[in-house]
């Protein structure tokens, strides 16, 4: 059986991130061939072009996590109608230098929750035209806005019935996705 290995990008450091929390309640939903590694972010320094010859070993580890993968799973929160700064801020690392992006090719899939009603559809949207720029295929549907409230997860931390179905969907989607464009 072929194996997928999966980085995946949370864009919150906060211990209590909801995004953190959906990250690893949806990687539940995948198929035993599918695994997901939390890729840290918080430890990078600011991006500096100046230093593009000598990366910091977390920029090195960020980027060897990315090309081992197969696939990419961005779960973000929308930040003043953008990207957190900690993510761009890493994908500007795994990005750089110019024609050394770790992030080319590889297939993702993209979403976030939120405790305001339109989840987090500005920053995917941003988030999208970034990966898109980075030659990064990203799944275009379904969208998923989650509008984190009381009742998104159970008392295990997995995704609760009312949602199961609708992000069960949405994984099955996106390991069709992975295994298509990894030619499987």
């Amino acid at each position: 059986m072929t194996t997928y290995e999966i980085a995946t990008i949370v864009g919150s450091l906060r211990t209590a991130s909801i995004n953190g929390q959906l990250a690893r309640a949806l990687t539940k939903l995948a198929p035993p061939e599918f695994h997901f590694t939390m890729v840290s972010i918080g430890d990078l320094p600011l991006y500096n072009q100046d230093d593009d010859g000598n990366q910091a070993a977390p920029v090195k580890r960020l980027k060897q996590q990315i090309q081992a993968a197969q696939g990419l799973l961005f779960v973000t929160p929308e930040y003043n109608r953008a990207i957190p700064g900690v993510l761009k801020n890493a994908i500007d690392h795994a990005s750089r230098p110019y024609g050394e992006s770790a992030w080319a090719g590889k297939p993702a899939g993209v979403l976030g929750a939120s405790v305001g009603t339109i989840g987090t559809a500005v920053a995917q949207q941003q988030l999208r035209t970034i990966l898109a720029y980075l030659d990064v295929p990203t799944l275009g549907q379904p969208e998923v806005f989650v509008q984190a409230k009381e009742g998104l997860f159970d008392a295990d931390g997995n995704i609760a019935a009312s949602s199961r179905a609708f992000l069960q969907g949405w994984m099955d989607r996106y390991v069709a996705w992975v295994k298509k464009q990894c030619g499987g």
